[in-house]
């Protein structure tokens, strides 16, 4: 169902490559040094990372100090030359968030997260990405600006329906979720959920593994409202069977 990585373009293979990862490398100034840590990571809808840190973790108080970051996003898994991968680089300045959205976003992405989430100390940061550094493998490496790279389309509506198709599609239709995963992406394992949607495609996980799928023709993308989300998962349960 979904397009090949190389058919698509920069930006659009740098966001679907981001909204896969559940992980990066997290590089923050320590007295003008880089500093690199692991971070679990999730996206907004518009493909912003979000990430959920203590602020007693020294990133979270360099960050303090000065929020300029760089996330490396690695997804050279199954490639013999991890060099000839992908792997996109963000630059940007991560700042803290209070939008309860972004939290439940972010849990529902990292389920283990909720036990540690409503700690003082935890808070979510949102990166407001500035540029990106696509490297898609051998001589494909691309700069890209933020206006390509952010996704522009006002998904306002998607996002306050979230919760509920979340709710609705892994209490009435596991089935098809489970579809999803093995007839459209060839992935085992038994007990999928669904844990976002936004205007470019939905994210599973089955215990501790992953997946993206992305929605491509004949699904109409973007997908911005409750309805055409509503079309497009149909959609997919057909092609799935």
């Amino acid at each position: 169902m979904s397009e090949t990585r190389s058919s698509r373009d920069p930006a659009t293979l740098a966001r679907s490559l981001a909204r896969s990862r559940t992980r990066a490398a997290l590089a923050t100034n320590l007295g003008g040094a880089p500093y690199a840590s692991l971070v679990l990571l999730a996206v907004d809808l518009d493909a912003s990372p979000l990430l959920l840190l203590s602020e007693l973790a020294q990133h979270s108080r360099n960050i303090t100090f000065d929020p300029r970051v760089s996330l490396l996003l690695d997804a050279t898994e199954g490639h013999l030359d991890p060099l000839t991968g992908p792997r996109l680089t963000l630059l940007g300045r991560a700042l803290p968030t209070g939008d309860p959205r972004c939290l439940a976003r972010f849990i529902s992405h990292h389920p283990a997260s909720a036990g540690y989430a409503g700690f003082r100390d935890f808070h979510v940061y949102r990166v407001e990405v500035e540029r990106g550094h696509l490297v898609a493998g051998f001589g494909r490496i691309d700069w890209i600006d933020v206006a390509d790279l952010i996704f522009a389309h006002d998904a306002g509506a998607l996002a306050a329906a979230e919760p509920a198709i979340l709710q609705h599609m892994n209490e009435d239709h596991r089935d098809a979720i489970a579809h999803y995963a093995r007839g459209l992406l060839g992935r085992g394992c038994t007990d999928w959920r669904m844990t976002g949607i936004d205007p470019e495609g939905i994210d599973l996980r089955c215990d501790g593994e992953t997946a993206r799928l992305d929605f491509s023709p004949p699904i109409a993308t973007p997908i911005l409202t409750p309805a055409a989300a509503r079309a497009a998962l149909v959609q997919l349960a057909d092609a799935a069977r």
